[in-house]
């Protein structure tokens, strides 16, 4: 098995100039590759142990783990807008800003005016559209670089958010706003979307497996894919027992998973998702092919401004109030969301089920240090090393294939 393991990682023909053998970056890429979500996952665990005996236990409680699926929920619904951003060779760093204005509209709208709950949320979601589609046509059509059109978003959105707010916090008067944020799922009707979730999983494995031998493509041995299903629902399982143990199911994290599903779909089963990666992998080969790159790259944006109408509603119902500092360093979470999810800084490369996981690592360690009470600095470093180095396997991962 070491030997295995030497011929991929080693090139033994190669010397790093002291006579030793030199790593080879494209066997690292092929293996980073494979094995990524495995990587990612086994992360996840480790976080988790680190923090149950750190905590004593507290860390993996039923509440504990409501309480971080929850805080996740808000990361990953902007990582998965944001997933479509980074592979379109792009970035937006107005995210956190645009969900605390959006979020403050909701409040206003609430407080003050009195409004139905489904006006204001139709608005907020229209406003969210909208704010995306004037970031995708200064970028798409006017040509403005990304980083000084969100960075610009970023000042402007917060400034106006405390504009309307007067820099107060906005308290909700609707319960049915707050139940957006805090409601949960009867114990129930969990259970049914833990079935309906497998089966749809299964239907989908099976239904690709049909496909590739339709078009006489390779297919992974039944028991290979039998195996995962069992993972898979001992995961599903482990998940919806856990939560029904205090609550039940938040409805932020089911929203969150119905948008990772949607969100997947786009990516892997549409023209335009396949546009998007093809627009970050080589954007002039894209366009001389005849695919409108600008619109696209619009609707891309205009996806993002989505992600922050429904996290900026989530969070206020979530505060009970419109906060003037909502949203803050909620880019930056997203971001590294995405990197750490196996998104390139080059653009092309990316999924959402790897942003929504990266999410939850981001999520697992702001839950465990606040648990054993780091202070807030040290929380900013280790988030801050931890970007770094996942940029850092992306970089070595990618150098194989510039050579």
């Amino acid at each position: 098995m070491s030997n295995i393991l030497q011929s991929q990682l080693v090139r033994q023909s190669g010397n790093n100039g002291s006579g030793g053998p030199r790593l080879d970056s494209r066997a690292i890429q092929q293996l980073f590759v494979r094995y990524k979500v495995l990587a990612l996952l086994l992360a996840v665990a480790l976080i988790w142990i680190f923090f149950y005996f750190q905590t004593h236990g507290t860390f993996l409680k039923p509440n504990s783990i409501s309480n971080l699926f929850l805080q996740m929920s808000v990361t990953g619904m902007l990582a998965c807008g944001m997933v479509f951003v980074i592979i379109s060779g792009e970035i937006d760093l107005s995210v956190g800003a645009s969900l605390g204005l959006l979020g403050g509209i909701c409040a206003i709208m609430d407080y003050t005016y009195h409004l139905p709950v489904p006006v204001i949320i139709v608005t907020v979601v229209a406003l969210g559209i909208l704010i995306g589609l004037f970031n995708g046509y200064w970028i798409a059509y006017l040509r403005v670089p990304s980083f000084i059109v969100s960075l610009a978003g970023f000042l402007a959105f917060r400034g106006i958010l405390l504009g309307i707010t007067k820099g107060t916090t906005v308290p909700l008067a609707s319960e049915g706003l707050v139940a957006i944020g805090q409601a949960y799922l009867p114990i129930t009707f969990g259970n049914v979307v833990g079935v309906v979730l497998f089966a749809l999983l299964a239907f989908l494995a099976f239904k690709t497996r049909i496909g590739r031998a339709q078009h006489g493509l390779a297919i992974a041995p039944l028991w290979q894919d039998l195996g995962k299903l069992v993972i898979i629902g001992a995961v599903i399982v482990g998940f919806v027992y856990t939560l029904n143990l205090y609550e039940g199911i938040p409805v932020p994290v089911l929203a969150t998973l119905i948008i990772l599903g949607i969100f997947s779909f786009i990516a892997n089963k549409t023209v335009f998702g396949r546009r998007i990666y093809s627009i970050g992998s080589n954007i002039e080969a894209t366009r001389l092919s005849g695919v409108n790159v600008r619109f696209i790259k619009m609707m891309v944006f205009a996806l993002m401004g989505l992600m922050c109408a429904f996290a900026g509603l989530t969070t206020t119902a979530r505060l009970s109030a419109g906060s003037p500092s909502a949203g803050t360093l909620g880019e930056l979470d997203a971001i590294a969301s995405c990197f750490i999810g196996g998104a390139s800084s080059r653009g092309g490369v990316g999924t959402v089920y790897g942003a929504l996981i990266g999410a939850l690592i981001m999520a697992s360690l702001d839950n465990g240090m606040s648990m054993l009470g780091v202070d807030t600095f040290w929380q900013m470093i280790v988030k801050g090393s931890i970007l770094l180095l996942a940029v850092f396997v992306d970089v070595i991962s990618g150098a194989g294939s510039e050579r």
